[in-house]
């Protein structure tokens, strides 16, 4: 399928630095990095693309090569990079700027790479169409755990992006593990499920041609599917495809819009459209900002071989990993927040309202408050919460991200207290000042 451009010089030092990095897992960590470290029980060179052997289950024998950089955060993101048919993770890593990014933001890049002779991601069988199902699915899944534990990751931030087979295979991880990852970036690929046979091939040519079609309940169905019973928040997506796609073609996109929306239970009319390059044609569902639950680039023109220079920093734009971009957005007007606790002995629950004040919709949110002294969160519903005490971030679920103007989204949470059980009594929404009520 698609072959990314390679970066030779690159690959030739890659080569020699994984040599060196085979050397330094054998020795001993100076003692200023191990300090740094206590939580990691088997790290890695930094700014080195290394494999990580022995990582856990991985019942279709993937490998894995981990890229952390030398300012990984505290907690950081983590972000899968799945690689095309005939690649391999390496070739992922030479072939996109993932790596060069997370030197600049600090997140962990994972680029699992198939052994199989086809060097295709399983997106067709039975057991990848199914959470826990034994094939490539649960081993990225073993990868995303292991990085986890080692480097002591913030488990609400983890995305998965791909291209062409790792597109389709970006589809199969978000309908699996709804509860693993956050969100994904998916370039040239086909619906969750499109790819399903039962005779063992991995190729399905009704699906590759555009002609397996289904109504968006259909589709959805089929990633409900995956995961029986789980009602909790689902990841969003981003769709890349050229229209000239000859590969995959361009009706799969179509498809997986009418999937992905209809997973989110939002809208197939777009809530925004724009062109933010010549001949892209981007629609947004269920949230205009650049978080919103769906969102969808068109590439008039392209065809299977996507260009990636330049689109990873978008993908992290989507994702809320660049940290100097307008993540969330879009800066809302103003804010007020309505905050009551209800507490007995050394316990207490918050329930915290958010109204958007201002004339623009916000598309993403990020809620900043200080807990007073004593007060620890154990648990907390409708937005994730990090750290669990003092000046505290509320990160929106993927289902409340986006408040139109005076509407509102109630959050809560419960915590310990040693005394003081009052609510916080001051926040900010994506950096500006709320009014409090």
């Amino acid at each position: 399928m698609i072959h990314s451009p390679g970066r030779t010089l690159r690959s030739l030092w890659g080569a020699l630095l994984l040599l060196l990095a085979a050397a330094l897992l054998t020795a001993p960590a100076p003692a200023a990095a191990a300090a740094a470290r206590t939580e990691v029980a088997a790290a890695v060179p930094a700014a080195t693309l290394t494999e990580v052997t022995g990582f856990g289950t991985n019942p279709s024998n993937l490998r894995m090569y981990v890229y952390v950089p030398s300012n990984v955060t505290a907690h950081p993101a983590v972000l899968v990079a799945v690689h095309w048919c005939t690649g391999s993770g390496p070739d992922m890593y030479n072939g996109t700027e993932y790596d060069t990014l997370a030197d600049r933001y600090g997140y962990i890049v994972i680029y699992p790479s198939v052994t199989r002779s086809s060097k295709c991601f399983d997106v067709s069988s039975p057991q990848a169409l199914k959470r826990g199902g034994g094939s490539d699915p649960v081993g990225i899944r073993s990868m995303v755990d292991w990085v986890s534990a080692n480097y002591s990751a913030d488990t609400g931030r983890v995305y998965a992006t791909g291209i062409s087979s790792g597109a389709m295979m970006t589809n199969v991880l978000l309908g699996d593990y709804p509860d693993v990852f956050a969100a994904g970036a998916a370039f040239a690929g086909v619906p969750f499920g499109c790819f399903a046979t039962t005779d063992g091939s991995e190729w399905n040519s009704a699906c590759s041609g555009g002609t397996v079609i289904h109504t968006p309940q259909e589709w959805g169905d089929l990633v409900r599917a995956a995961y029986p019973g789980y009602t909790g928040p689902r990841p969003r997506m981003q769709l890349w495809h050229g229209t000239e796609d000859d590969v995959l073609r361009y009706p799969n996109f179509g498809e997986e819009i009418k999937q992905w929306t209809n997973v989110q239970g939002v809208s197939q009319t777009p809530s925004a459209t724009d062109s933010p390059v010549s001949n892209w044609t981007r629609t947004r569902y269920g949230g205009t900002g650049d978080q919103a639950p769906v969102e969808a680039v068109s590439l008039q023109g392209v065809g299977h071989n996507v260009d990636m220079t330049g689109l990873a920093a978008r993908v992290l734009t989507f994702f809320g990993l660049d940290s100097s971009g307008p993540a969330p957005q879009p800066q809302p007007g103003g804010c007020r927040v309505t905050a009551t606790t209800n507490a007995w002995n050394t316990g207490l629950t918050a329930s915290v309202t958010l109204t958007n004040t201002g004339a623009t919709a916000v598309g993403g949110w990020q809620l900043g408050f200080t807990l007073p002294a004593g007060q620890t969160i154990t648990n907390g519903w409708g937005a994730t919460y990090a750290p669990v005490s003092g000046a505290v971030t509320a990160t929106n679920a993927t289902y409340n991200g986006a408040i139109a103007p005076n509407a509102s989204v109630t959050i809560g949470y419960q915590a310990n207290h040693t005394g003081n059980s009052a609510a916080p009594g001051a926040f900010t929404l994506n950096g500006t000042v709320c009014t409090s009520s």
